[in-house]
């Protein structure tokens, strides 16, 4: 009988390790950082697929300021591609329509992320600025940003999709672009990004070792 007690103690506690664990690693995924693996190929050049990164979560957890040329990552839009009339040009939010409602769908899906998509994209337009694409080229209040991590020919188009292309960004939100701006769906086709929505900010990358470090 003592045996079994004991047995069933060592089981016990065991447990409980293995909660407290789980509860710990949760807790710094969603509130301090994450390492995650590139999926696509939108970031190109900058970040190639199946790269890794550590991504700072700081930036949701304290609300930090993001600055002009950060690379975040935030929640994908429910619509990605919104056609000339179904365009907001006085309210370009993007849009959010399929956000889970019960408590326990929202932990599976903002906590565990399953079934949970999200982009990787750089900061381009701040709130209150206004963002002109025109040329080729992108214009922050009437002057040319200068783009030196874009590969060297590319120009930014309204392709693929693009219907955003001359807006004032509302408060709260940022207007984010792939760096490979042929191959991006972003805040040119589906609007600005709410803040809410951003999830973190590259910190650094940490595969392959030759690139280790900021990315930029």
């Amino acid at each position: 009988m003592e045996q079994k007690y004991k047995r069933l103690l060592e089981i016990l506690e065991w447990t409980y390790c293995i909660i407290i664990a789980i509860i710990l690693a949760l807790l710094v995924k969603y509130y301090i950082g994450v390492p995650t693996v590139v999926q696509n190929v939108s970031m190109y050049p900058t970040l190639i697929e199946d790269q890794r990164l550590i991504l700072d979560r700081t930036v949701r957890t304290f609300h930090r300021e993001l600055n002009r040329g950060d690379i975040v990552t935030f929640e994908s839009p429910s619509k990605i591609n919104i056609s000339q009339a179904e365009a907001n040009f006085d309210n370009p939010i993007a849009r959010y329509e399929n956000e889970p409602k019960r408590l326990w769908d929202k932990f599976v899906y903002y906590v565990l992320e399953l079934n949970k998509n999200s982009f990787i994209k750089r900061v381009i337009g701040l709130p209150g600025e206004h963002v002109k694409i025109e040329n080729g080229k992108v214009y922050i209040n009437g002057e040319e940003l200068e783009e030196p991590y874009l590969k060297e020919g590319v120009e930014t188009t309204s392709e693929p999709n693009g219907v955003y292309l001359d807006i004032i960004v509302p408060e709260g939100c940022l207007f984010l672009m792939g760096d490979n701006r042929s191959k991006s769906a972003d805040s040119r086709a589906f609007g600005c990004v709410p803040f809410e929505k951003i999830e973190s900010r590259v910190l650094f990358r940490f595969w392959p070792l030759n690139l280790f470090g900021t990315v930029e």
